[in-house]
């Protein structure tokens, strides 16, 4: 076929689109029909479980991995497990016993026994681009903070009391108030302290020197290692959650996970998808037929016009190409008209429900990718669909133009 004759067959099949327009528009409208809902439903199931994602992503309690009881983890456990890709944050604990202090706030208000927390850089409970907490200076929660009567830069008074040689001991140092944590992300009175704040508050417990918080003494041994009785654990996303569950079940460790939450997200983004795919599957191949039996009955009605094309030297190929872009011209009309009316019932359905909704989130959401993919399939399903008119115009004989009909 020559490039001529292929240019010439779009050219009258342009011309002749527009000569039809009616039949042309009552194609293009059929096509809309049929793709708008599925675009809309498509949307709907991608905004919804989007929007559960997130919500479960800004709460760092869903991925976080809780180990039950006492352990003996040494720093190269922490080591291996650090290096897994997986893991968002890491941080070692203390025994339960250790992790505490006496706090009294600027103003004199006490809270005793002041639970600490170990955190460092990357604290999905800080706030974003909160600097970590470093040497004496901490985050109090909400909860502490008011009961200590302490704000951002404020001086706390932290305590911490042994009992060495049957004599009665106190170290006493003081506490940079860096910021307040949110009772959202952490509702229980803490102290977020630097991992090596909370292991000199365990050392003097111990009976050892701890510079850290003031205190002089006999310095920790390096024999034996010293272990650590916990630790905080946060995956990088949903999908890390279950894996580090199991790799730390399998060390015969107890875990506790927010999993049931996450596979409901799960469970309600398989359910959407194959109601998707099947209405999808049932208005494609609709679709198909339907544009598949106005082609062929295009041809049928434009034989004549079809063979004095054969007659004048366009060859088959290029008769066959007066279908096919027809058909391209009805899905990319049809998608376009498609994705317009998608957009207005977008905005109304966000605009509706837009009270339930945070700022960043949508109840409906269609990726650009997603959508190209779908004017991708359907201009693939077009062609598809003029194949067979396709061949029938090929096989038209040009001496049919010379007849009388």
């Amino acid at each position: 076929m020559k490039r001529r004759s292929a240019a010439q067959a779009a050219r009258l099949a342009l011309a002749d689109f527009r000569f039809d327009a009616r039949v042309s528009a009552c194609l293009v409208l059929a096509l809309a029909a049929v793709m708008t809902p599925l675009l809309v439903l498509f949307g709907l199931k991608s905004g919804m479980v989007a929007t559960l994602q997130e919500r479960l992503l800004a709460d760092p309690a869903n991925r976080e991995i809780v180990v039950v009881g006492s352990q003996r983890l040494a720093p190269e456990w922490f080591e291996s497990l650090g290096a897994d890709s997986r893991v968002a944050f890491l941080a070692p604990r203390s025994r339960s016993l250790s992790a505490t202090l006496d706090a009294r706030g600027p103003e004199g208000a006490a809270y005793p026994g002041l639970e600490i927390v170990p955190s460092a850089a990357g604290d999905p409970l800080l706030p974003p681009g909160a600097k970590p907490p470093s040497g004496n200076a901490v985050w109090l929660t909400a909860t502490a903070a008011q009961r200590l009567g302490a704000r951002p830069g404020d001086t706390v008074t932290a305590q911490v009391a042994r009992t060495l040689n049957g004599e009665s001991q106190a170290a006493r140092f003081p506490l940079a108030v860096a910021g307040v944590i949110p009772e959202a992300a952490f509702g229980r009175a803490a102290a977020f302290v630097d991992v090596d704040l909370l292991l000199a508050t365990e050392d003097f417990r111990d009976g050892y020197a701890a510079p850290g918080i003031g205190a002089a003494g006999t310095p920790r041994p390096a024999s034996p290692p010293r272990v650590f009785a916990g630790l905080r654990l946060y995956a990088a996303d949903l999908d890390g959650v279950a894996p580090l569950a199991d790799r730390l079940r399998s060390q015969g460790m107890e875990v506790r996970t927010r999993a049931a939450e996450i596979e409901t997200v799960r469970a309600i983004d398989r359910v959407l998808s194959l109601i998707v795919l099947v209405i999808a599957a049932i208005g494609a191949s609709g679709f198909l037929l339907s544009l598949g039996a106005s082609l062929w009955a295009n041809v049928e009605r434009k034989r004549r016009d079809l063979a004095l094309m054969r007659l004048i030297g366009f060859s088959p190929a290029a008769a066959a190409l007066f279908p096919a872009v027809q058909a391209l011209l009805v899905a990319a009309l049809g998608s376009a008209l498609s994705g317009v009316v998608y957009l207005g019932v977008a905005a109304t359905f966000d605009l509706a429900l837009g009270a339930n909704l945070g700022a960043n989130e949508f109840v409906t959401r269609m990726p650009p990718l997603h959508y190209a993919t779908a004017v991708a399939a359907t201009l693939a399903a077009a062609l598809v669909a003029a194949t067979f008119a396709g061949r029938r115009a090929a096989t038209v004989d040009p001496a049919e133009s010379l007849r009388d009909v």
